[in-house]
């Protein structure tokens, strides 16, 4: 018996064969999961399930579903994970910078794809998209920011550019280098943007203030202030449907 053991054990003698590896319990759901994306390109799928699908990619070999279910306890949703700030992705157990890189690049893509529609047609006829655009790049934002989009005669986008960011309640608006800039684009009229982290969309005095200096300042050189958006988590507010401008 000891002789037939030891056979066994030398080179190029066959023992018995070593067990086969089970897969592991998630990679039967995880390819369910993306047939099931494939079929209907999301629709219908909760927020987890997408989420499980970005972060497959970032952590091929782990089951990813607590992790994503962890993000959206952090975060409350979809969007609000995807928008999270880096550092903050980062403090979730289980993330790291492949995962929130992955995360941060479908924010990337979802706002070039949104400006890349506004791009396209005239703003001012494509305002649920130029909404969603600003919601994708803005919405989630932490601190304030003022973004100002200037248009040309047709209404089309020539720039969208962030002047300025602030604190989680303010941020400096200066009328006067707007409107340079305008000239220097040849820019026919504006629209700004700014977000309130509050969640609240609400315009404040300040706001409505120099909304005001903003209009005055433009006016006199010919250059629209078409509207005054403010954006939040909680969704959008127009100085114009509002009847401020």
């Amino acid at each position: 018996m000891a002789e037939e053991e030891s056979q066994n054990n030398l080179p190029g003698v066959a023992g018995d064969p070593a067990p086969a590896k089970a897969k592991p319990h998630y990679h039967g759901h995880r390819q369910r999961l993306r047939a099931r994306f494939m079929a209907t390109g999301g629709e219908g799928m909760p927020d987890y399930e997408l989420l499980e699908l970005v972060l497959a990619i970032a952590i091929p070999r782990s089951d990813v579903k607590p992790l994503a279910k962890a993000l959206l306890a952090e975060f409350g949703s979809f969007n609000g994970v995807i928008t999270a700030r880096p550092e903050a992705l980062g403090r979730i157990k289980g993330m790291g910078e492949v995962s929130v890189a992955a995360l941060k690049v479908v924010q990337a893509a979802a706002v070039r794809l949104a400006r890349g529609e506004i791009m396209e047609r005239p703003v001012v006829n494509s305002w649920d998209r130029l909404l969603d655009y600003c919601m994708a790049a803005m919405g989630h934002e932490k601190v304030e920011q003022t973004r100002v989009l200037f248009l040309d005669k047709r209404n089309k986008l020539i720039a969208d550019e962030r002047q300025n960011r602030g604190t989680v309640d303010h941020t400096p608006l200066y009328p006067r280098e707007i409107v340079k800039r305008a000239l220097e684009l040849g820019a026919s009229a504006i629209i700004l943007v700014h977000n309130h982290p509050s969640g609240d969309p609400t315009p404040s005095r300040a706001d409505i203030d120099m909304t005001k200096e903003v209009q005055d300042a433009a006016a006199k050189l010919g250059i629209t202030l078409h509207d005054h958006l403010i954006i939040s988590r909680e969704g959008p507010a127009s100085f114009k449907s509002l009847g401020l401008l």
